[in-house]
């Protein structure tokens, strides 16, 4: 296998996290009296960080309010449900389990907060799969600043040109184009039908499933 180091995204690539999200996002809002916002619009609002996605679901609820004030309530009401259905997608534990079998390092980086990144890796069963994780609320900042994966690189100590960056957003795309590695989007993932035709392009692979990685044929790293 070309690859010697896979860093995945969190939701929509490892782990379908939408109901949950959702739910957290509608109980925020209750406690200013709004509706709650339908489960795809609030999903549509995932990939950038929680404060990203409180800021856009105040605005599609129409409640006034600083995002900075409110992000403590949504961090509240999503801890309390961090795996009430989020759920590995299929493929997922084995793949992590053959990855490391055959001698490759393995990395999460989400933008989503560091304590629930750890939470849900441990209770999912998959902690002891993953070298190292990195949240989206850490010093490094959010993806794309490309910052925490060439931190994720660095530990791994393989090259960047035999890193893959696995995910399902434009997001993921960016972030490895920005430090100087290949990325491959799954098709399966929430975030996909969004990524405009550019950054579908700029991918060097995308995947209808995530033990696709396991057969990838050799590449050659980006120019």
């Amino acid at each position: 296998m070309f690859y010697r180091h896979f860093v995945f995204d969190l939701d929509g690539t490892l782990i379908d996290s939408r109901q949950d999200l959702a739910d957290a996002a509608n109980a925020m809002l209750a406690t200013y009296g709004a509706a709650p916002l339908a489960v795809p619009s609030v999903v549509a609002m995932v990939g950038e960080g929680a404060r990203m996605l409180v800021a856009r679901a105040l605005t599609a609820a129409g409640v006034a309010a600083d995002p900075d004030e409110v992000l403590p309530r949504f961090l509240d009401a999503y801890d309390q449900r961090l795996t009430a259905t989020t759920r590995l997608y299929d493929g997922v534990a084995t793949t992590l389990a053959r990855l490391r079998d055959d001698d490759a390092r393995v990395s999460v980086l989400t933008n989503k907060p560091q304590r629930a990144t750890d939470a849900i890796l441990a209770a999912l069963g998959v902690a002891s799969s993953i070298d190292a994780a990195i949240g989206g609320d850490t010093p490094y900042g959010r993806k794309p600043d490309p910052s925490a994966l060439q931190s994720l690189i660095a530990r791994a100590n393989v090259p960047a040109s035999q890193t893959l960056m696995v995910g399902d957003s434009w997001v993921d795309v960016a972030t490895a184009a920005a430090a100087g590695v290949d990325a491959c989007l799954v098709t399966y993932g929430f975030g996909f039908p969004a990524v405009d035709a550019d950054h579908r392009r700029r991918a060097r692979w995308a995947i209808d499933s995530i033990d696709a990685l396991l057969s990838l044929p050799p590449a050659a790293p980006v120019a």
